[in-house]
């Protein structure tokens, strides 16, 4: 769990923080005929994977997208692929890049996620399976109709 009592005071108020803010999401990129019928098993294991690096005050936040690609949409090197191994993007705020303890959450994060998917769809995939951490500045992010930067307390 990020939230450790037993951190410093300044970092126990930067992660107090980033749980203030909207939770970030996780889009599954797969293609559609591997993905169908493996929902509920990913929004389960890719839930889980956010819980186990955030703690579970984070559970009921998770925002999982699954994002089934056509046959034929899919390409590598020019040329269409008959199969894949899925993409996680991980839409986080950027200040989680900053802390001292960054490296650490972030190679968690990438374990995580990556046994999220091998647990579905096999361990054959595990190699090729790419997790990208995107951070996005509050400032730059709006929800409700409002820059969220500028809806927190003290801004």
């Amino acid at each position: 769990m990020l939230l450790d009592r037993r951190r410093p005071v300044a970092v126990r108020a930067l992660l107090s923080d980033i749980e203030e803010l909207p939770m970030p999401h996780v889009t599954l990129y797969a293609l559609e005929e591997e993905l169908a019928g493996r929902e509920p098993g990913l929004i389960g294991e890719l839930t889980n994977a956010v819980v186990s690096v955030y703690g579970e005050w984070a559970r009921s936040s998770v925002d999982v997208r699954l994002i089934g690609i056509p046959a034929g949409r899919w390409a590598r090197g020019g040329a269409t692929v008959a199969t894949a191994a899925p993409s996680v993007t991980f839409g986080m705020r950027e200040e989680v890049f900053v802390r001292e303890d960054a490296a650490r959450v972030i190679a968690q994060l990438v374990s995580a996620f990556t046994e999220a998917v091998t647990a579905v769809f096999g361990d054959d995939c595990r190699d090729e399976i790419l997790v990208e951490l995107v951070g996005q500045p509050t400032s730059r992010s709006g929800l409700g109709g409002k820059v969220i930067s500028d809806g927190r307390p003290g801004k």
